[in-house]
């Protein structure tokens, strides 16, 4: 065989060249078939998980899990509100103002408070402070009627006010009235109210402490024997009642201790056996009688006096010449012939109740009325001893 030549060396090289291109592209032709065939494979796969996501009626739509009956308390509790809420009521007082420079006189609103419906004659009860400088006071009912009210009677020692409503048909019920005297710290609580104008507001708690004093503001006294309790109770509830889990009124919410001015889990509430006393004598006279016991007191006075003579107790300064005190042989601050002072009788208990201020004292003399007689442990020099004392109406 004769040698091939250049020619068909050549054309033999292009030949394998062109075979081995061939081969190249038909392997990327099946590997591009392989990846389509695997992606088309995937997306059947995945399918029916894609048209869940990116469906809206199928992503929408959920079921809903039964939830059973209510607990126990829950169901007292709703019950609870629902059986007292008619009786609570929404107080909005303005006062009326003369423009200096018109002298026209204009109504501007005060404030809002709280109170609730007392009896069937259509006395409501509130805090004092709460109409207090007001010039009309209209109260809302649950079922949304306005009235205006007329004060009956307040008595500031105790932040009680009565106001009267005319309602002339579908009374709302009175609150059904309780003791506080068989309170017990961990009692539940409940207090209905219109805490920053949102009426009706239901908070609930326990009793946290018993026989609390409250220092009164520039205007008022400090009031004795409050319930402390860590319902939530802020500005708005005053007046309101506090319930005890029989739906029974235990209290009058009356203020907070609150260095932000909202509540910090401690609010305090006229006890309702006080609340007994006061009230009905402020619908018959419309003022309330302290029952005293007829002596001259003073406060500051007091704090010196106890303190230079290092006891605890109130330091009588003057018994009134035909006072209960004078007739039970009392005895104020005497002054001897040289002019130095003689220290009277120190009341150092109330029916074995300790006092130790001049509010302390009111607050045990006002546990009884007028005409008992109670039992005054004084301090006499040094010796101590007990006297009997008929109570007399006070101011």
């Amino acid at each position: 065989m004769r040698p091939d030549g250049p020619r068909r060396q050549a054309a033999r090289m292009r030949y394998d060249d062109d075979s081995s291109h061939q081969q190249q592209r038909f392997a990327q032709r099946w590997l591009i078939i392989t990846v389509c065939v695997g992606a088309l494979m995937l997306l059947w796969h995945f399918l029916p998980a894609l048209e869940s996501a990116f469906s809206p009626q199928q992503a929408s739509e959920r079921v809903v899990t039964p939830r059973g009956d209510l607990a126990a308390d829950e169901k007292s509790t709703i019950e609870l509100f629902e059986r007292s809420r008619n009786s609570v009521v929404y107080i909005t007082t303005s006062q009326l103002v003369r423009d200096n420079w018109t002298r026209n006189v204009m109504s501007v609103p005060r404030g809002t408070g709280s109170g609730f419906i007392w009896d069937d004659a259509g006395h409501v009860v509130t805090n004092f402070h709460v109409i207090r400088g007001a010039s009309q006071a209209t109260v809302r009912l649950a079922d949304g009627r306005d009235y205006q009210a007329a004060l009956v009677g307040a008595s500031p020692a105790h932040d009680i006010a009565v106001l009267r409503i005319g309602v002339g048909f579908k009374r709302p019920p009175p609150v059904p009235v309780g003791t506080s005297a068989d309170l017990k710290v961990g009692q539940k609580v409940f207090a209905i109210g219109n805490p920053f104008g949102l009426d009706w507001t239901l908070t609930t708690g326990i009793v946290s402490a018993l026989d609390r004093s409250l220092q009164g503001d520039d205007e008022g006294p400090s009031i004795e024997h409050l319930i402390q309790t860590d319902a939530a109770i802020n500005p708005g509830n005053s007046g309101g009642p506090l319930l005890d889990s029989a739906g029974r009124l235990i209290g009058i919410n009356t203020a907070i201790y609150s260095p932000s001015g909202t509540s910090a889990g401690i609010g305090f509430s006229i006890p309702v056996d006080t609340v007994m006393r006061v009230v009905p004598q402020l619908i018959r006279s419309g003022k309330y009688l302290r029952p005293a016991l007829g002596v001259e007191l003073d406060e500051a006075l007091n704090q010196r006096l106890s303190s230079g003579l290092g006891v605890e107790g109130v330091v009588i300064l003057r018994v009134p010449r035909g006072s209960a005190a004078h007739q039970a042989g009392l005895r104020g601050i005497t002054q001897n012939p040289d002019g130095s002072l003689v220290p009277g009788d120190i009341i150092v208990a109330v029916e074995g109740k300790p006092v130790d201020s001049v509010a302390r004292l009111a607050a045990r003399l006002d546990d009884f009325k007028v005409g008992d007689s109670v039992s005054i442990e004084i301090l006499r020099g040094r010796n101590r001893q007990s006297v009997a004392v008929t109570l007399q109406p006070g101011s």
